[in-house]
């Protein structure tokens, strides 16, 4: 009965989301922000910020606070935590405090395996990088100050959302301080690649050279470095990465998808040249453009130039380019 009860209670908070009078939801969502069960709690929080109801916003703060309280034992795994904070974010809450708070808050719960206990409050930081970036009560500096703290947590995730959060803060100390994580290094390469793209958003093309000086580190560092200056969709990052290529052909795949992701039309027509002449990197320039997201067009090139070679390599295009166009 009592789960049936409960699952009665979801679907009643579900159907929420269809009332033509947001404002009438308001006293079913303020009770169920006030339950003692974190999941009830979670999805209340998450059809509030849809229906946009500034108006539960101090209901939203008390919950915070409550499952801020012994959290281990009233928000296992911080459900209601992670729902509450973009809840206050989206719903425009500037106020840094309450997410300071969940910005260095950790959660050691004990698990069945070594080492018998998780930090299950990885993904609340982050999500309070995030909130934290839109409060206008923090200056930069000191913004900056919290968020060195968390380049060095213990959480991959959160280093790397740090990073990104940096990014925005567009003031050349966030700059150097990206600079200076990237050349101490990280143990897990997608840290040092959040830094590069970070990098590449507030300097732009004054740090492709910084960036792509990494394209000569072990291999998972420089493909992230690859990876960045290609989503930079610049045309000097572009021939940085053609140039890395022509003094160093192999590996060629991860520069190759990063000059397909460039959208670049000389990105494109470079990797198109390779396969006319059936360059050896022809088969990886095929995967590339046919995982980058391109128009339909850039199909359509592609065939024409595997006819033009004359080669062996229509099985690769089918292989990359068919699985594509059979969902449409």
């Amino acid at each position: 009965m009592a789960k049936k009860n409960f699952d009665k209670q979801l679907d009643e908070l579900s159907e929420l989301r269809t009332v033509s009078k947001p404002s009438s939801a308001i006293p079913s969502l303020r009770k169920a922000l006030a339950n003692r069960n974190n999941y009830v709690v979670s999805k209340a929080a998450k059809i509030t910020a849809e229906l946009g109801l500034k108006d539960l916003v101090r209901d939203l703060l008390a919950a915070l606070e409550r499952f801020f309280n012994n959290g281990v034992k009233s928000d296992p795994q911080c459900w209601a935590k992670n729902a509450i904070v973009p809840a206050l974010a989206e719903l425009g809450y500037q106020e840094s405090a309450v997410f300071l708070r969940g910005l260095h808050y950790v959660q050691n719960e004990p698990t069945w395996t070594p080492p018998f206990v998780l930090d299950t409050a990885t993904a609340l930081r982050g999500k309070c990088i995030l909130a934290l970036i839109e409060c206008r009560d923090l200056s930069d500096t000191a913004l900056l100050s919290h968020l060195l703290e968390l380049l060095v947590d213990p959480d991959k995730t959160v280093r790397a959302e740090a990073a990104n959060g940096i990014g925005r803060i567009n003031r050349p100390e966030a700059a150097l301080l990206l600079r200076l994580r990237a050349l101490t290094g990280d143990e897990e390469p997608e840290v040092i690649g959040a830094c590069f793209s970070a990098l590449l958003a507030i300097e732009s093309e004054a740090a492709i050279d910084f960036v792509a000086r990494f394209l000569e580190s072990d291999q998972y560092v420089a493909e992230e470095a690859a990876l960045a200056l290609g989503l930079m969709r610049n045309p000097k990052a572009f021939q940085v990465l053609k140039r890395h290529y022509e003094q160093s052909p192999s590996p060629a795949s991860t520069l190759f998808t990063a000059m397909a992701l460039s959208r670049q039309e000389e990105a494109i027509d470079f990797l198109v040249s390779l396969i006319e002449k059936n360059d050896p990197g022809a088969e990886a320039a095929i995967k590339a453009l046919a995982s980058a997201g391109l128009p339909p067009e850039v199909r359509d090139r592609v065939g024409v130039a595997i006819r033009a070679a004359d080669t062996q390599l229509r099985s690769a295009f089918e292989q990359h380019f068919a699985p594509t166009e059979s969902r449409h």
